[in-house]
């Protein structure tokens, strides 16, 4: 797998990003996916006003999951708007294919999907070869003992708490006992993501279940006021 080396410029500012994330404590990280589109400047100054500490960009390809969202492009613009670490998800079938793209276009920790059908472990190291973090994403019916042996190699383990695919689906119980687990097997420094039907309702059991990062669509978009549905997030993760 050939990819393009990252400019020193663009290695420093990934490792910056996953040191942001790593000391930041317990992370709020808004998708994308439900953001207005038609004007994202204006979206991205919101989000930054409101004290957002990183972006989550959620990449789908139709295929691998039963939708169709935005890809490289949307990265690229992003990454012009602002320096907010960019947290990538890719919920595509072959993302071996395009860590180069994702590489040029700015992304900050790239998350691949545990039930692709390519050499995980390949794809992984390339992608902390390239400076970037590397998280693994495992959906709910998937087993953590099928990736324990890849832990070494992940700076970051998203537990999907609904299937993924699509936003506004309900949390789903069983990834807290994932990352009850996931937290006792994976090493100090790794981030522990959840995603999926994270609101006011879910976001402290999955705080107390282990996870750090808690990436948010409706419970924020939905809400006029950025910065109040925030805080208001951030106090249920203090309680």
């Amino acid at each position: 797998m050939k990819v393009t080396a990252l400019s020193d410029d663009n290695s420093q500012r990934a490792q910056a990003a996953l040191r942001c994330l790593r000391t930041a404590g317990q992370t709020v990280l808004p998708s994308l996916l439900l953001c207005d589109f038609g004007n994202l400047e204006r979206e991205v100054r919101r989000l930054e006003e409101a004290g957002v500490l990183g972006l989550h960009l959620d990449v789908m390809d139709g295929h691998f999951v039963p939708n169709l969202t935005y890809g490289m492009p949307v990265v690229a613009a992003l990454r012009k708007l602002t320096p907010l670490p960019l947290d990538v998800h890719l919920m595509i079938s072959n993302p071996s294919r395009y860590v180069s793209q994702f590489v040029d276009a700015g992304a900050d920790v790239l998350t691949i999907h545990a039930e692709v059908d390519e050499p995980l472990d390949v794809t992984l190291e390339t992608i902390r070869s390239e400076g970037l973090g590397a998280g693994l994403a495992i959906n709910p019916s998937t087993s953590i003992k099928v990736v324990k042996e890849l832990l070494p190699l992940c700076d970051l383990v998203l537990i999907m708490s609904v299937n993924a695919g699509f936003g506004g689906q309900s949390f789903n119980p069983v990834a807290l006992e994932k990352l009850r687990l996931m937290k006792d097997a994976v090493s100090p420094g790794t981030l522990l993501e959840v995603d999926g039907g994270i609101n006011l309702s879910t976001i402290r059991g999955c705080r107390q279940a282990g996870a750090n990062m808690f990436v948010v669509g409706s419970a924020l978009f939905s809400q006029a006021n950025y910065q109040a549905a925030l805080q208001q997030l951030n106090n249920e993760l203090q309680r």
